[in-house]
């Protein structure tokens, strides 16, 4: 048995030894005009700039500051549209769209133009800022992981689609009967 004059010394020790304990640098690589580099090696500016991004991380609930997410600082964390399959696109053709929530950032360089797309159509729709407290929560209950993403319900608010882009608004099948005639 342990007395407790030997706990205190051993926890000073081990308190001596972490003072001399010394790691190396960590090494950031970030997207920036396109490519990764190691956020060391980039101009003033820029590294000004990567102070202020932040992420976008649905699974805990909050934002993460200086961690971008695809270098653009607007939480795009989705896979490109050229990657996305079709099914998880539309599920199925016989269902119908009554109604969308539009999850959007101020700051999202892709939201401007999937927020004209949706104002276009025919559909009663929610622009939801995920930007502000209540909005993250909602996004973050809904499972939206990137900005601008576009959830299409049925008339029993049933999930039916997800879009990211124009391109994938304009290829959900169930949307071509609601679909504003001179849409683009």
């Amino acid at each position: 048995m342990r007395t407790v004059a030997e706990i205190d010394a051993d926890i000073a020790k081990v308190r001596n030894e972490m003072q001399d304990v010394h790691g190396t640098t960590t090494e950031v690589y970030a997207r920036i005009v396109g490519y990764y580099r190691s956020v060391r090696n980039w101009n003033r500016g820029k590294r000004e700039e990567y102070k202020f991004r932040k992420l976008f991380i649905a699974d805990e609930g909050r934002i993460a500051e200086h961690l971008p997410a695809d270098g653009c600082g607007c939480g795009n964390v989705a896979a490109p549209a050229s990657m996305i399959s079709t099914a998880s696109i539309a599920p199925s053709v016989s269902d119908t769209v009554d109604h969308y929530e539009l999850y959007v950032r101020r700051t999202c360089p892709n939201c401007p133009p999937v927020k004209e797309c949706c104002a276009n159509l025919s559909l009663s729709g929610e622009q939801v800022d995920v930007d502000s407290a209540e909005g993250f929560a909602r996004a973050s209950a809904n499972e939206i992981l990137s900005t601008p993403t576009v959830v299409f319900f049925d008339a029993e608010n049933k999930e039916v689609a997800r879009a990211y882009s124009v391109k994938e608004i304009l290829a959900i099948p169930a949307l071509a009967q609601v679909q504003a005639p001179a849409l683009f």
